[in-house]
């Protein structure tokens, strides 16, 4: 067997010696065994604080009242601490080890560190994640941007880690490579512009709180008109109604607009604000024979024998020819139906009394009087507004002929042949 391991290292001979390694299969073979019973040593050490710190975690997130621990424990955190302690073993015993053998110390030590470094920077990220889900379950904080600025910590961190780990690799001093990375930073900015200015607007965002998690905003450039789902660094991510997804730059809501729907909410009512055009030669004045059927509609019944009365009493003191209706003072059908939508709005159980609550008519237009419902609703859920409001405007639509008005709409074309 000795004869065999001894042919195989005459054959690796010249690879050896060009790595600077002697001729000596003893040495080799007392290395070799100092390399295996140093990685069972290090798995030893692994699997004992593997079992050790994730059985006093899952111990202690039991026993607190607070799930941070319970999200270490589910972020993987303990394990991750358990790598690196065998790890930080081996760096430690390799210049022993490899006392004789200068280039593979170096190759392994070099090695080794750098997978300390990026060890390091992962427990760290897995606690920052665990600290972002359970202040997410805060509802203080809930609706912030928490991670863009966990994005930013990290960027900085690996930042850290990348150049610790080049210093390590090259052998260059950490001055002196920090001090070349800043002569190098307007390079470093035109790369990292977009991170750059979505972590100014997600600072913007969170002071001015524009935007929180949760919100519906609606913003045309980027058609997005949905929920904000998440705020990151670079992107937001809103979830439209019909279920799509639109991304957008974090620095977009800094510099274009948009409309955040939160105040709606937070309002005591949602806006209705609807108008449906009457039709110009079907307004008219109102004559006293239209009277006695118009007192059948119980809403404004008691309102037209106040205002006839008071319209009456004006025009006969004021001797006024009624021979023809223009003289005076009159009623016309669609100053009474404004009056009579004003009753029904007020007597309707689903608008806010409090708020404003008005039926106005705009500026006549080539199709007709525009007549506008401007109320609020209590219910500001999306499909009860919907249906609160259709529900009003089917009764005022239904209502306009009582009052002898017509609705504008185009003719169709069986009234052209018609």
């Amino acid at each position: 067997m000795y004869k065999i391991i001894e042919q195989i290292f005459t054959f690796l001979y010249p690879i050896f010696r060009k790595w600077g390694l002697g001729y000596n299969l003893a040495s080799y073979l007392s290395l070799f065994i100092n390399i295996a019973l140093l990685c069972f040593l290090a798995y030893a050490i692994y699997v004992v604080f593997r079992l050790v710190l994730v059985t006093i975690l899952v111990f202690v997130a039991k026993k607190t009242k607070t799930n941070f621990d319970d999200l270490l424990v589910s972020n993987k955190t303990a394990k991750y601490i358990a790598h690196l302690i065998p790890l930080l073993f081996i760096y430690k015993s390799v210049p022993i080890i490899l006392d004789k053998y200068e280039y593979w110390e170096d190759v392994f030590g070099k090695l080794v560190g750098i997978y300390i470094v990026f060890l390091i920077l992962w427990i760290i990220r897995t606690i920052f994640n665990a600290l972002r889900d359970y202040l997410k379950q805060k509802p203080r904080y809930s609706d912030k941007p928490i991670d863009s600025f966990i994005q930013v910590i990290m960027i900085v961190l690996w930042m850290v880690g990348i150049t610790v780990i080049i210093s390590k690799l090259f052998d260059f001093e950490f001055k002196q490579l920090i001090t070349t990375l800043g002569a190098v930073s307007a390079l470093i900015i035109l790369i990292f512009r977009d991170i750059i200015l979505g972590f100014v607007a997600s600072v913007q965002v969170s002071i001015n709180d524009m935007v929180r998690i949760g919100d519906w905003i609606t913003m045309d450039k980027f058609g997005a008109d949905g929920d904000v789902i998440e705020i990151n660094l670079t992107t937001v991510k809103v979830r439209n109604f019909d279920n799509t997804t639109t991304t957008i730059p974090t620095y977009s809501l800094s510099s274009d607009s948009f409309r955040n729907w939160r105040g709606m909410f937070k309002s005591n009512g949602r806006r209705i604000k609807r108008h449906i055009l009457i039709k110009t030669s079907s307004i008219r004045f109102l004559n006293d024979s239209e009277f006695d059927n118009l007192k059948k509609i119980q809403l404004i019944s008691g309102y037209i024998d106040t205002r006839k009365a008071e319209i009456d009493k004006f025009n006969s003191v004021n001797a006024i020819n009624k021979s023809i209706a223009i003289n005076g003072r009159n009623m016309t059908n669609l100053g009474l139906f404004r009056k009579y939508i004003i009753e029904y709005l007020h007597h309707h159980p689903a608008l806010n009394k409090d708020m404003m609550m008005l039926c106005r008519q705009l500026q006549s237009t080539s199709n007709g009087v525009p007549l506008e419902i401007y109320a609020f609703t209590k219910d500001k859920k999306w499909e009860n507004y919907e249906y609160i409001m259709a529900d009003i405007f089917d009764h005022v639509i239904a209502s306009v002929a009582y009052f002898d008005l017509e609705i504008f709409e185009l003719p169709s074309e069986k009234e052209f042949l018609n």
